[in-house]
């Protein structure tokens, strides 16, 4: 297994997709995972269920992550019931797709805020407990429109975009304390989220895709949780693009 028994893992945005994939995949390593989430409990239960069916373990808990007194308050209680964090995956996220001339202010704001601003904050908390461990990783989950950019998802790609910086300065400021932070950037994966795509731009971007197919969340799973193990120990800053060749970067 990649990782000890002691092992504290909080997955965000863990209720469905992308995010219960990595959830499941860090438990089957031997990771205690929490599944965060932020209003969808009853999916919430069933990442557990499912993690704690093939003999891992797992507990869900609740935060809206754009809200910095619900992500102290879910730090708070990781720290006073688990005592520790070593994995942080940064993977809440929401898209409200629109042509930039007729986007509101409102449907920019809560895509800047739940991606961009809440990983900001949970990585700032995060920070706070592996600085005193004086290890931990951090994985965050950006998009290939955050790294070549998406017409029509101009608010995604901007919140995509930022956390890829983002993480690339916190690999630098984390370095001293052991701590590492590398980005993973998915294309097109099976998620509802792609899903709800129009099904003649979703067809286009197939066609554009050499491997002609979406990506499986178990496959973007499978890099995280190698990123997130002491296999990668000598990784930090990078982007790793996750797309069937898609972009090249």
């Amino acid at each position: 297994m990649f990782f000890t028994s002691d092992t504290v893992a909080l997955v965000t945005g863990a209720s469905r997709g992308i995010g219960r994939a990595i959830a499941r995949e860090l438990a089957g390593e031997g990771a205690m995972v929490v599944v965060g989430y932020n209003s969808n409990a009853e999916e919430a239960a069933r990442t557990v269920a499912g993690i704690e069916a093939s003999g891992g373990r797992a507990v869900a808990w609740a935060a809206n992550v754009a809200t910095e007194k619900e992500v102290v308050a879910l730090f708070r209680k990781i720290r006073s019931e688990l005592g520790r964090l070593d994995i942080l995956v940064n993977n809440a996220g929401i898209i409200k797709d629109g042509w930039l001339i007729m986007m509101g202010v409102a449907k920019w704001d809560e895509v800047i805020n739940t991606n961009l601003r809440g990983c900001f904050l949970c990585s700032r908390e995060a920070l706070k407990v592996m600085a005193n461990q004086k290890r931990g990783v951090v994985v965050n989950i950006a998009s290939t429109s955050g790294v070549a950019g998406q017409e029509g998802q101009l608010n995604y790609s901007a919140s995509k975009g930022g956390m890829i910086a983002f993480t690339k300065g916190l690999a630098r400021e984390g370095a001293p304390y052991g701590i590492r932070a590398n980005v993973v950037a998915p294309g097109f994966i099976e998620t509802d989220m792609v899903k709800r795509l129009d099904s003649s731009r979703l067809k286009q971007y197939l066609e554009m895709i050499p491997l002609k197919r979406m990506g499986k969340p178990e496959e973007v799973a499978y890099l995280v949780s190698f990123l997130a193990s002491a296999r990668a120990a000598y990784i930090t800053g990078k982007v790793f693009t996750i797309d069937g060749g898609l972009i090249n970067n």
